[in-house]
This record gives C-alpha cells, sequence and structure tokens, in this order.
C-alpha cells in the first residue's frame, strides 16, 4: 500500500495495483479500476516513486526483470 493525502490534508493507504492510470491537471487524479477518480495532493513523479518503492518492498520486480 501507498499513502496519498487527499486535497483536505486527511492520508489514506491506497493499493497501486488498483490504479488504472494517473492524471495531472494539474492536480493528481488516480483513476482507479473500479472507475473511481481520486484526487490527491501528491505529485505525479512523488506518486510513481512510492509505487516503484511498494513493488520493491514486496519483490514484485523479481517477476519481470
Amino acid at each position: 500500500m501507498i499513502e496519498v493525502t487527499k486535497l483536505n490534508g486527511d492520508t489514506f493507504w491506497l493499493n497501486p495495483h488498483q490504479i488504472e492510470y494517473i492524471e495531472s491537471t494539474p492536480d493528481s487524479m488516480l483513476m482507479m479500476l473500479s472507475g473511481k477518480h481520486i484526487v490527491v495532493r501528491e505529485k505525479v513523479p512523488v506518486i510513481i516513486e512510492r509505487i516503484v518503492a511498494y513493488r520493491r518492498l514486496i519483490g514484485a520486480f523479481k517477476n519481470e526483470e
């Protein structure tokens, strides 16, 4: 799970495997596989860094190398 922040300052944990794509509009909008849209404070590069760190933590890249 990765930590993200809502626009109101509340933080929550999100399963990055459920993200279909991310838009920068200029807010970062996460489009989930469920069709739900989540707007967060973090910029896209920060979100990507957190996803990569999470995938390294769980060993996901071992299957992709």
